[in-house]
């Protein structure tokens, strides 16, 4: 677990940094899944991409 970052004097909470880098990593895994095909298997792809935005934030909270 991260403890606070000092980012020009403003302390940031760990959570954002997850956030952000949980951002990359979809829209990495985003772009797999859409050059595979394997987008069209959902229905709603927003919905779909918001699922998981938020099981990869838990991962790397949970695991990182």
């Amino acid at each position: 677990m991260l403890a606070e970052v000092d980012l020009f004097g403003v302390f940031v909470a760990p959570l954002s940094i997850y956030a952000v880098a949980a951002v990359f990593v979809t829209l990495l895994l985003r772009s797999i899944l859409w050059r595979t095909g394997a987008l069209g298997w959902f229905w709603h792809v927003a919905l779909f991409e918001i699922a998981l935005y938020v099981c990869v934030l838990c991962l790397l909270i949970l695991y990182v």
